[in-house]
C-alpha cells in the first residue's frame, strides 16, 4: 500500500494539547538553501550557528544537526534566502507522531533517538500517534 504524503499540512498541525502557543514556540530562522519545508519538519542546531537558526535533523551529521531540537510551525521556501518564521522549541506540549517529518531512509533507532531528545524538552510524541 503507498503511503499518501500531504503538502498542504496547515500550520501547527502536530500539536495536540498544548500550553499557549506563545510559551511553547519562538522566532526562528532556517537558513537559505534548505528548501521548502512543511509544518512538523523536525529541525536541529548546527553547532557554532546563530541563536535561533536551525536546519532540518539529519542524524547521519556530525555538526550538531544530527540532534532534534524544534519542529517547524509554519510552511517555508528557504531555497534562496533565509527565512523568519516560528518553531516549537520546548513544552508541554503533546505532539502527533503521524504530522512530523523525518529525514528520507532515517532508521527506526535514529527516529526514537528524534523523539526522545523531543520528549527531554518536553515536546511529548505519544506513542498511539508515533508513524
Amino acid at each position: 500500500m503507498a503511503v499518501v504524503e500531504f503538502e498542504n499540512r496547515r500550520s501547527g498541525c502536530y500539536l495536540g494539547q498544548s500550553a499557549p502557543l506563545n510559551i511553547i514556540n519562538e522566532e526562528i530562522k532556517i537558513p537559505a538553501g534548505n528548501g521548502v519545508l512543511f509544518p512538523g519538519q523536525v529541525l536541529a542546531q548546527v553547532t557554532g550557528a546563530p541563536a535561533n537558526t536551525y536546519v532540518p535533523h539529519d542524524p547521519a551529521a556530525a555538526d550538531g544537526s544530527e540532534n532534534a531540537a524544534a519542529i517547524l510551525f509554519h510552511k517555508v521556501d528557504a531555497t534562496s534566502a533565509e527565512v523568519t518564521t516560528v518553531g516549537t522549541v520546548r513544552g508541554p506540549a503533546t505532539i502527533n507522531g503521524k504530522m512530523l517529518t523525518f529525514a528520507d531512509g532515517i532508521s527506526a533507532a535514529n527516529k526514537l533517538a528524534a523523539e526522545n531528545a523531543l520528549r527531554a524538552k518536553g515536546l511529548a510524541v505519544l506513542p498511539q500517534h508515533a508513524a
